[in-house]
């Protein structure tokens, strides 16, 4: 789950992270309120969205004086940012933040990630702050940094210094680089996050280190254990058929195809859309019910599918291990019945209980197209399509 630059600030903060003041506004009149508790007469406007590149698009603004800053502030709430993370639907700004702006002398870059590839967590830092981190290690591999954060959320003494000598910190600059260090990874393992980024994180001229942005970015398997940052959740900032997954405990994503996916298991799910590809067709969405999915979670994902104009079929390719085939089947009778399906559907069980599945779904008199195995389920699928 994504968080706002205010929300993973608020978080730092908490956790001692050097983080200059903000506030946040959702109005005028609360803008007019953060700068009277702010007292600052030039400040730093910047929409909140989950999506990156916001000064590209226009999005972050400086204010030479109260009335300069509320001008942004009227301009910026209820601004809709469109680039190539948005996608085109773009997202629109309700909130803004407002901080006190920083003399900065020199921008870095710091972030925590999960390192797939070697199965742990690591820092990964640079010198180069201010700029898309893929593009540093692109163009200037070199300036790159990683470095390994212990289960428990600690780094090594002498994985900091290294850290400290490699920004071209000394002195109280690299006690106060080492310390943000260790507040970073910490926190990371603290809140469960797949990212926490700081970019830039910047030396001012008074010689301080300070968190001028925020990124953070928490697995959804843990928001059980993480209640505060599950309350963050902004439905405004996803689709309404994203929304509605969520509410179902649904993993849902939209594309551009005409195919409705219905699956249980995301490594199911992705082969589902590849294979659908080979054989000439264009996936819809991405949905997983999830291996525990009872009859009314698979009504939710029928309703949410064909919630889709472009949807112009429909293929649930189910493998049954923990669940039973013959629970999904009972939803998929259950739902076509309930919302008076037209499209072509085509269902493909495999594994408990599949005989009893199959058998149910022939029985229910319901225009169903069976399959046997994956390529079947998705030819049947295209071919449907083409009539």
């Amino acid at each position: 789950m994504n968080t706002h630059e205010f929300q993973a600030k608020e978080i730092l903060q908490k956790e001692g992270m050097p983080i200059p003041p903000f506030g946040v506004a959702t109005s005028i009149g609360e803008a007019e309120k953060v700068l009277q508790e702010l007292q600052i007469k030039e400040g730093v406007v910047k929409i909140q969205v989950h999506a990156g590149g916001r000064g590209k698009a226009g999005g972050v603004k400086f204010g030479k004086s109260k009335d300069e800053i509320l001008e942004h502030c009227k301009k910026l709430i209820g601004m809709k940012m469109v680039n190539n993370q948005t996608g085109k639907e773009g997202v629109i700004a309700h909130k803004v933040m407002i901080s006190d702006p920083v003399d900065i002398e020199k921008e870095y870059y710091l972030g925590a990630i999960i390192d797939r590839e070697n199965a742990k967590a690591i820092l990964i830092a640079s010198p180069e702050g201010g700029m898309e981190i893929e593009e540093v290690a692109a163009k200037t591999p070199e300036k790159i940094l990683k470095v390994p954060i212990e289960l428990d959320g600690s780094v090594r003494p002498f994985h900091l210094l290294y850290l400290a000598k490699f920004m071209g910190w000394t002195g109280d600059l690299a006690k106060q680089g080492m310390s943000v260090a260790a507040i970073l990874a910490r926190s990371f393992i603290k809140y469960d996050a797949s990212l926490l980024e700081i970019n830039p994180l910047v030396v001012s001229k008074q010689n301080q280190i300070l968190a001028l942005d925020a990124k953070l970015s928490v697995d959804d398997n843990a928001l059980f254990r993480q209640k505060e940052i599950a309350n963050f959740f902004d439905p405004s900032q996803v689709s309404p058929n994203e929304v509605e997954a969520n509410k179902h405990d649904l993993a849902y994503v939209s594309l551009d195809g005409n195919i409705g996916c219905m699956v249980n298991g995301a490594g199911l799910a992705m082969s589902t859309m590849d294979i659908i590809h080979h054989f000439g067709g264009e996936p819809a969405n991405f949905l997983d019910v999830g291996g525990g999915a009872t009859k009314e979670k698979v009504a939710a994902g029928f309703k949410i599918i064909l919630s889709d104009a472009k949807v112009k079929a429909i293929l649930v390719n189910i493998f049954g291990g923990i669940m039973s085939c013959a629970t999904i089947a009972e939803g998929i009778i259950a739902a076509s019945k309930e919302l008076a399906l037209t499209i072509p559907l085509i269902v493909r069980l495999e594994g408990t209980n599949v005989e009893e599945g199959k058998k149910m779904i022939a029985q229910s008199g319901l225009k169903i197209i069976s399959a046997d195995g994956m390529a079947d389920a998705a030819k049947k699928a295209v071919d449907a399509l083409k009539g």
